[in-house]
């Protein structure tokens, strides 16, 4: 019996591929539970595998103290001397407990245990071993489906296909052969721990290492590489040795290495690209097949490029869905702006015309206060030009700028460019009347003239009258109160 028991726990330790000392180990425990329920004690409770005998005994421990405080864990000194004359202070004293009396409510618990310790003890070993071998390249057998996922059969234990780490082009049969990357291990996944991958981008890498020796033994490099799976795929390589193609050695002879890969991946499109230190020259070439004209570095800090390409080549350059250019994003670790040379040219044209057009003050908005303009220029806006180009939106993000505000600076605006609008008709019509013939306009102007002089003398004339009226009357005014009865004589001298 002893001997079948232990026969038991090393075919159990071989199959889930764990230690029998673990497996011991959880009998030990399953035991202390199920005495503990069946005694319903808080002693501290110990359990003893005997691999002869195959028993597992279980122990009450007490320890050895000078005065008791828990006498259900404690016993003082004189007890323990009566159980043990060569008991002393600090030592424990173990008394058994039977396990005869156990019944199948405590057995059905140890059986609970036993299992529960088995399975930790077999994720922890699952754990330790594949933990260390993410992206290894493996390979795995399709087992079943579960929902979208896919469980596969990696030898020793089952790992995971999800459905966002499947190729989009691919799809797979049972008992089907797969070559897959280690993506992760989850400690407390609920199924299946290791999960594995056919979109990563470093299963082409894995692919690359075992079909070019020259990437196996260290020559050839792969520096980065950017995936769409099932689609396209962009690699960049480069070589220690001067000696050695990076890419030369990737194609092989006549393409019959990375046609292979191509096989593996079910057609997905490879792109070579040799590796450049220089981000300018690494765009150029992660870009093809476009031919790109030049690449500017717009802003080093956020890592942005802008690459200028001929108007022919746009669509190559940006690719079905924008996946060039996406991809080699990726690659290169940096934002690209494609431009033709025809979009280039026009918006230099309307950097030139802003530079030129001339900017109107806000302040030349009648009906708009100076704190509201204060708020406006707070925000950037400093022309009409400007302001008149924004949305209600845009104003409404203004601090202090409300629906009703945003009304009165809309009518404002648009009483700014209806004056405009009149300024300049009114200066039209002037000039269409200023095109008449030089000899009617000298005639005209003669006949104005004419007509005035004609009205101005009739005017001169009665103004010449009046003031020979004015004249005599002042006159007559100062000679009369000069005249009076004492002065008769003297006045009838000068009257003679």
């Amino acid at each position: 019996m002893a001997n079948l028991l232990y026969q038991q726990i090393e075919m159990l330790s071989r199959e889930k591929h764990i230690e029998p000392e673990v497996v011991v180990s959880a009998i030990e425990d399953a035991m202390v539970v199920a005495a503990r329920k069946y005694y319903k004690t808080e002693e501290d409770l110990r359990a003893k595998f005997n691999a002869e005998t195959g028993q597992v005994d279980v122990y009450s421990v007490h320890m050895v103290v000078e005065e008791v405080t828990g006498p259900k864990k404690e016993i003082s000194l004189a007890e323990a001397k009566k159980k043990n004359p060569a008991a002393e202070v600090g030592t424990e004293i173990v008394a058994p407990k039977p396990t005869d009396v156990l019944g199948r409510i405590a057995a059905q618990t140890a059986k609970q245990v036993i299992l529960q310790k088995v399975r930790e003890a077999e994720r922890d070993t699952i754990f330790n071993e594949y933990h260390t071998r993410v992206g290894e390249l493996v390979t795995v057998i399709v087992k079943r489906a579960e929902g979208p996922d896919l469980i596969v059969d990696m030898g020793r234990t089952e790992a995971r296909l999800p459905k966002r780490e499947q190729s989009k082009l691919e799809t797979y049969n049972i008992g089907e052969r797969l070559r897959v990357v280690i993506k992760m291990v989850d400690r407390a996944a609920k199924g299946p721990q290791v999960i594995v991958s056919r979109a990563d981008a470093s299963l082409v890498q894995r692919l690359f290492e075992m079909e070019v020796p020259e990437i196996y033994d260290g020559t050839v490099q792969i520096r980065f590489a950017a995936r769409e799976a099932g689609e396209r795929t962009k690699v960049a390589v480069m070589s220690r040795d001067k000696d050695v193609d990076p890419v030369g050695a990737c194609v092989g002879m006549k393409g019959m290495r990375v046609q292979s890969i191509i096989r593996e991946l079910r057609g997905e499109k490879i792109d070579i690209i040799p590796y450049n230190e220089e981000t300018v020259a690494f765009a150029q070439k992660a870009l093809s097949p476009a031919k790109v004209t030049r690449v500017q570095i717009t802003d080093p800090e956020n890592k942005k490029l802008e690459v200028i390409v001929e108007d022919s080549q746009l669509s190559l350059a940006i690719g079905k869905k924008g996946q060039n250019v996406r991809l080699a994003s990726k690659l290169i670790g940096w934002d690209i702006d494609i431009k033709s040379e025809e979009e280039k040219r026009q918006e230099i044209e309307e950097q030139m015309t802003a530079l030129t057009a001339p900017v109107t003050p806000l302040t030349s908005l009648a009906g708009v206060g100076a704190k509201t303009i204060e708020k406006i220029e707070a925000a950037g806006i400093n022309s009409v030009e400007k302001l008149a180009g924004m949305t209600p939106e845009q104003l409404m993000e203004i601090p202090g700028i409300g629906e009703k505000m945003v009304d009165k600076i809309y009518q404002a605006v648009n009483r700014f460019y209806e004056g405009g609008t009149e300024a300049a008709a009114a200066t039209g019509e002037g000039a269409a009347s200023g095109e008449a013939p030089a000899e009617e306009g000298q005639a005209a102007a003669a006949a104005e003239a004419a007509t005035a002089e004609t009205a101005k003398a009739p005017q001169t004339a009665v103004a010449t009258e009046e003031n020979l009226a004015e004249t005599a009357t002042e006159t007559a005014a100062e000679i009369t109160p000069a005249t009076s009865e004492g002065d008769a004589e003297p006045a009838e001298e000068a009257k003679s």
